[in-house]
């Protein structure tokens, strides 16, 4: 099975990369919703978030983290160990299953120790602008948007560590021939 880590910042078109992923047959497993599920259904990292940071309100946390790097960092802590080990299991179960390719679709992909497990590593890069229009799109104001953005490994380290670039400005039509023409490329037979 081939193992595509799909990164880039918040705001560049990740989702929608995966989406058109999707369509083509390729197996999602998106990071964050890994992340909301542990802080919904696992009692030790609810535990441990509401101990912590006296929340376990995703806005409210959202806040906090991404006003203070040091308590992004006990975030990630708390939940980035068993958001691995869960990870790793579904990619295990894809690949007894058969399926052919999956993708790992994580905003902090090459600092976790997954993207050793990844065939390619997938960048969506896009102009500061668009992002920040698409997080406006999801009710986030500016400053809010620039914090969360400067929360961020740099762009230009992300798109250094790709195997392939995906141009998150380009239109549509334009960024779904580039994923296609990825996904054929990884998939043709050596």
């Amino acid at each position: 099975m081939k193992v595509i880590g799909l990164t880039g910042n918040i705001g560049c078109g990740k989702s929608t990369v995966a989406a058109m992923l999707r369509e083509h047959g390729v197996a999602i497993i998106e990071a964050d919703a890994v992340a909301r599920q542990l802080r919904t259904n696992d009692d030790r990292v609810r535990s441990r978030i509401e101990k912590r940071f006296r929340t376990l309100d995703a806005g409210r946390l959202g806040e906090i983290v991404f006003a203070d790097r040091a308590a992004l960092a006990d975030l990630e802590a708390i939940i980035h160990p068993p958001l691995r080990d869960e990870v790793r299991a579904r990619l295990a179960e894809l690949e007894t299953a058969g399926a052919e390719a999956a993708v790992i679709e994580a905003i902090k992909l090459l600092e976790s120790p997954l993207h050793d497990r990844c065939d390619e590593i997938w960048v969506v890069r896009c102009e500061e602008r668009d992002a920040l229009a698409r997080l406006a799109e999801r009710g986030i104001d500016e400053p809010a948007a620039r914090a969360r953005l400067a929360n961020q490994s740099p762009q230009a380290s992300k798109v250094a560590a790709a195997d392939v670039v995906i141009d998150g400005s380009a239109p549509r039509a334009e960024t779904q021939r580039q994923v296609e023409a990825a996904l054929a490329a990884l998939l043709a037979p050596a």
